[in-house]
């Protein structure tokens, strides 16, 4: 045995990635200690949670194995060398099932993986299995035909949000160290908050997606996910760099994301935007919690002052364009075989259907200005705190929330505009843990940055969590 005992895996599962990485590479903890204490923790946690729906503990095993053999032969490896992961069940996995949530796909096994998969596998990442999602990824509340639901670790019953709310709650409940996931309108970002997680939505093209539907949206973004800013920092790295697939992927190296980071905000302009400038209404539960971190923040060396961006047309922006994509992306088989699809997939690909070039074309002109204006909004503020969600965790039964401090949502992206008006803007976003109501149920800050300011957002990010300690804490599992 090593200094570690991986038999007690609620010490193990849940310490930092970084820390675990680390441990492996110095072997002072085998890759298959390692995955042997998460396998347990999966056995004895996941029946109440229902985060990983694919498991493949033989051929994790084998990789863990081969990861223990390279390092015994002093070979070079990479920054994830050894760490467990579960993917996304949107994204494809060579010879393992990616179903998306849905039935049509329920048996479907890809024969390669897509780019995100194979950077985390480069990096030395063990691939244990799959995480849930929504049908198709649609909504951010995760439960589907295939699967069903899955939980809050914090509070069973509740939504561990989505899409990638497997990959959140699979985290939050250290079922792995780290995650990937996807967020087109808050997929990494509101399941980050409901399980007091970090979810990182970088600028477009920071993580090349491959293959992809659409190459040149900028709605659609993957990225990682983890329990601490420097987790995220690190898998960030793994994944971030060009591909010459991928049309608007940036070149800078990526691996200055994983350098160590700062844990004071001297100088630093911070702008507070509570109801991003009163465009969305807020649950004043979660307006207490997030108030709390602002003297945090000035303590750290910052000045905050409450401003917000003109997002005037985001809305314009997001809704055409996720329109038009979905039609793009699921028109056909919803023409085909409506029954075979949700509802909302169904409206959702109607509204992209009855776009006309010149609706597509303002939406674009809009977009563009919306652009500018952020920009320049970012000439006179380092970063913009707001809520990431809207509302706290809900009911697994109910599929979203239709009213929002009591105020009606008029379909079922309205309780997420807290994300899907920053996902129009094109700038890097992320989720932070932010403190807890009364009872205990998890609420995330989102902070915003310049578009490619990953590495300023991670460092606000970084010195506020270690100020709070809000992400130290665990659920009762």
């Amino acid at each position: 045995m090593t200094a570690i005992d991986a038999a007690d895996d609620s010490d193990l599962c849940l310490r930092p990635a970084t820390e675990l990485a680390a441990l492996v590479r110095k072997r002072e903890v085998s890759a298959r200690e390692l995955l042997e204490a998460h396998l347990a923790r999966i056995e004895r946690v996941d029946p109440q949670v229902n985060a990983i729906v694919t498991l493949d503990a033989d051929g994790a095993r084998a990789a863990a194995d081969a990861a223990d053999a390279a390092l015994a032969a002093g070979e070079e490896v990479g920054p994830l060398h050894g760490l467990p992961v579960a993917h996304k069940d949107t994204h494809l996995t060579g010879g393992m099932r990616t179903t998306w949530g849905s039935p049509l796909h329920a048996e479907n096994v890809p024969a390669r993986d897509e780019l995100v998969v194979e950077r985390l596998r480069r990096a030395g990442a063990v691939r244990v299995g799959k995480t849930n999602v929504p049908e198709f990824a649609a909504g951010s509340h995760t439960v589907n035909p295939l699967f069903g639901a899955t939980h809050n670790p914090w509070r069973h019953g509740l939504s561990a949000g989505g899409s990638s709310g497997g990959a959140a709650a699979a985290l939050a409940a250290g079922l792995v160290p780290l995650a990937e996931g996807s967020d087109m309108g808050g997929s990494l970002r509101n399941p980050a908050a409901f399980c007091n997680v970090v979810g990182l939505r970088p600028t477009p093209g920071r993580v090349p997606t491959w293959p992809a539907t659409m190459g040149w949206s900028t709605l659609s973004v993957q990225g990682p996910m983890g329990r601490t800013v420097a987790d995220v920092a690190l898998t960030l790295s793994a994944l971030a760099g060009p591909d010459p697939r991928a049309p608007l992927s940036l070149a800078d190296d990526p691996a200055g994301f994983a350098t160590p980071l700062p844990e004071d905000l001297r100088g630093l302009r911070v702008a507070w935007a509570p109801d991003l400038g009163g465009l969305v209404p807020v649950d004043p539960a979660v307006t207490a919690v997030l108030r709390e971190v602002l003297p945090v923040v000035e303590s750290l060396g910052a000045t905050v002052e409450e401003a917000c961006p003109d997002l005037r047309e985001a809305d314009e922006v997001f809704g055409t364009l996720r329109a038009w994509l979905f039609d793009a992306t699921f028109g056909d088989v919803v023409r085909r075989s409506p029954e075979a699809v949700k509802e909302t997939i169904r409206w959702n690909a109607a509204a992209g259907a009855a776009l006309t070039g010149a609706d597509v074309a303002r939406a674009e002109l809009a977009h563009t200005r919306l652009y500018e204006r952020v920009v320049g909004f970012f000439d006179r503020h380092d970063v913009l705190l707001a809520p990431t969600t809207q509302v706290l965790p809900f009911p697994v039964e109910l599929e979203y929330p239709t009213e929002v401090a009591g105020v009606p949502q008029s379909d079922y992206l309205g309780w997420m505009r807290s994300c899907t008006l920053v996902s129009a803007t094109g700038c890097p976003a992320l989720s932070l843990p932010a403190g807890f109501t009364p009872d205990g149920l998890p609420v995330g800050l989102q902070l915003v940055a310049a578009p490619r300011a990953e590495r300023r957002l991670l460092e606000v990010a970084h010195a506020i969590e270690q100020a709070t300690g809000h992400g130290r804490r665990r659920p009762p599992l």
